[in-house]
């Protein structure tokens, strides 16, 4: 099998969540998106925000963000970019059984056949 043909599994989109977070750690990344691209390089745009700002802490659309627990989501895949490369696009019951749960048990699954008595 070698190493040959092992690709980055994170998208280029949230490593730059992640590198905008890591440089401006007071601020919490809320999002981000494409706006240009060249031979080389892929330029996002990452909206942060400061969640001691008080226009944040008051609107009750936003302020969830100035939470503690919201703190540098987008280095444990909490965002729009991070829950996409972790297979988890979906809500609700029986999701967890869809390839996002477990990359090894949706391939022994998909791979494993069942039959009705022992052959």
């Amino acid at each position: 099998q070698g190493v040959n043909q092992l690709k980055f599994q994170r998208s280029l989109r949230s490593v730059a969540e992640e590198r905008a977070g890591r440089k401006l750690g007071g601020l919490r990344v809320w999002n981000s998106y494409w706006v240009a691209q060249d031979a080389t390089y892929k330029y996002f745009e990452v909206i942060l925000v400061a969640p001691d700002h008080p226009a944040i802490r008051k609107d009750p659309r936003v302020n969830w963000i100035c939470k503690a627990v919201h703190k540098h989501r987008e280095l444990r895949g909490l965002t729009a970019a991070g829950r996409k490369n972790r297979g988890q696009q979906g809500k609700g019951h029986l999701y967890n059984k869809v390839s996002g749960s477990s990359r090894r048990a949706t391939w022994k699954r998909h791979n494993t056949q069942s039959f009705w008595h022992k052959r």
